[in-house]
């Protein structure tokens, strides 16, 4: 399984750094499916199932391998003793019918999570009168995919390990134009509330809402810190009429939105739905 091997293999990288490795390392690169091992994500129930046994110097695998000597036995046995502190991160919290990948220019887990910004930001304006219009988050924060199948607090916390917390910013449409060319010429990132066209790395055109973008008018855009002054180049704040920074986290604001559609009987899926369009020749 693609994510279990993955995980693997950065425990294994944290092993190397913590004992001080300093040889120059080649690389290959495999296909993570888990044919080599048959390990899988563990819950907090089935850990010799999914990830094996080790002693340290031999490791017998799920799919019956067995590994002798070498540093497949001892990482494996650090994972394998790893499982107890870990098993709150296994906490299912979620159920997802069909995987959700985040892929440019939209894709179903990229909407989702700034739709959810949008909204989230949304209520914490309300007591102020203040109005968002659109959402921008970054494909860069959003760090692994959604599994189909149970869903675990683990997947949710490492989707979004970062902490950037959720932001409001009033700026005017000739900023907001400004942000969506740069978003045309750099790479489109994830937006809410509005629809872009684009074509040679050159904004065609964009809407907010159901209108076309103005230039002379105020939009409100939820976002989050690390956008405000220079994160992966973009600077939202810049010429801000108003802005606040909450103190929630867009980990912990998504977490709460996944915990809030289980606990309504809803599954997690999304939707693409055209609001970024690359036109070709």
């Amino acid at each position: 399984m693609e994510m279990a091997e993955t995980k693997v293999i950065i425990a294994a990288l944290a092993v190397l750094a913590l004992c001080g490795c300093s040889h120059r390392v080649s690389w290959t690169k495999y296909k993570m499916d888990g044919s080599r091992t048959g390990v899988t994500v563990p819950t907090a129930t089935n850990v010799d199932k999914a990830i094996g046994i080790s002693d340290g110097e031999t490791y017998k695998a799920p799919n019956k391998k067995v590994f002798k000597g070498g540093a497949t036995p001892r990482v494996a046995k650090l994972l394998y003793d790893a499982q107890p502190a870990m098993a709150k991160l296994k906490e299912p919290v979620a159920y997802a019918p069909e995987a959700m990948t985040k892929q440019r220019p939209e894709s179903s887990l990229s909407n989702f999570v700034v739709d959810r910004l949008f909204a989230d930001v949304s209520a914490l304006c309300e007591p102020s009168g203040r109005k968002v219009d659109v959402a921008i988050c970054n494909f860069g924060g959003i760090r692994v995919d959604i599994p189909q199948g149970d869903v675990m607090l683990d997947d949710i916390v490492s989707m979004l390990p970062f902490k950037n917390y959720l932001c409001y910013v009033q700026i005017g449409g000739c900023e907001l134009r400004g942000i969506f060319e740069y978003m045309a010429e750099n790479g489109v990132q994830c937006i809410s509330g509005a629809r872009i066209v684009m074509k040679d790395n050159k904004l065609v055109s964009a809407t907010v809402g159901n209108e076309a973008l103005r230039d002379d008018r105020l939009y409100g855009v939820a976002t989050i810190d690390f956008l405000l002054d220079g994160g992966d180049g973009y600077k939202i704040a810049r010429g801000a009429k108003d802005y606040f920074i909450s103190d929630i986290r867009i980990g912990d604001a998504i977490l709460a939105d996944v915990r809030a559609l289980t606990a309504a009987g809803k599954p997690l899926e999304y939707f693409t739905d055209g609001r970024v369009v690359i036109e070709e020749d």
